[in-house]
């Protein structure tokens, strides 16, 4: 068979993965803290039909090699963690984080999950949540009869409760940032989970150790680029187009040999 059928298959295969990151990053245009990713390509083994530097005869050496390679193959997908813009929802339970960092929230494992989506709410029991119901980190619940919410640049977090002038403090937002983010494990939900690749978090206030700060009344909006992402598109139809010719090509070819 010819290598080539192969190879154009694998390039097919890689573009068919391609376009399939590049839909999830579309669909998630109006995603609340969401970052993009892209396909990383690696080529595959090489067939070694001559050696590089190999003897030709006693005196003379091979200035090139002869290797045909086999393909490529989709090897990662790398999340971008750039920021997205901010925007403005004068909800005073909405936060967005400007600069490094994640907020974090328990899961109902007890374990921490990771994320840049900040639209807080307040269950029946007066947790602050996330849109899915998983609290706050390290937990904030706000007491009845609470008139308005505060929340400083250091996380920090206070109300005003009927009856009182004077504010009462809640608790404290913290933020944890990794060593490598593009590494965090990507659980849905807008949430990430530490792993091996991402290294322990470094927790901290906000503000400090090189973690963003906290603004209230704002979202953070997706950092998908989306003229950016038709413009890939177009990119992976014509190298999926091309790798289908090649298909055709060979499969003629083929059909020529086979009627000598």
């Amino acid at each position: 068979m010819m290598n080539s059928l192969w190879i154009a298959k694998t390039g097919m295969t890689a573009q068919q993965t391609q376009l399939d990151v590049i839909s999830h990053n579309l669909a998630n245009t109006s995603t609340t803290g969401f970052k993009r990713n892209n396909a990383v390509f690696e080529d595959l083994v090489y067939q070694n039909l001559r050696q590089v530097g190999a003897q030709a005869d006693e005196q003379n050496q091979l200035p090139t090699g002869l290797h045909v390679g086999l393909g490529v193959n989709v090897v990662a997908t790398s999340r971008k963690f750039t920021q997205g813009s901010l925007q403005q929802t004068d909800n005073n339970l909405d936060v967005a984080i400007d600069g490094k960092g994640f907020l974090e929230i328990t899961q109902p494992d007890g374990t921490t999950a990771y994320t840049r989506d900040g639209s807080f709410q307040v269950d029946s029991q007066g947790r602050m949540v996330t849109a899915n119901g998983l609290p706050v980190a390290p937990g904030i619940t706000v007491p009845p009869g609470t008139t308005s919410i505060s929340i400083a640049q250091d996380g920090t977090v206070s109300a005003i409760v009927s009856g009182n002038t004077a504010p009462q403090q809640l608790g404290q937002l913290m933020m944890a940032s990794f060593i490598n983010p593009a590494g965090l494990e990507p659980v849905g939900q807008n949430l990430f989970k530490e792993s091996a690749a991402s290294g322990p978090p470094q927790e901290g206030q906000p503000g400090t150790n090189g973690l963003g700060i906290i603004k209230q009344g704002f979202l953070e909006n997706s950092n998908v680029n989306v003229v950016e992402e038709l413009i890939n598109m177009i990119q992976t139809q014509r190298a999926y187009d091309l790798n289908s010719k090649a298909v055709q090509t060979s499969d003629q070819m083929l059909a020529r040999l086979s009627q000598l």
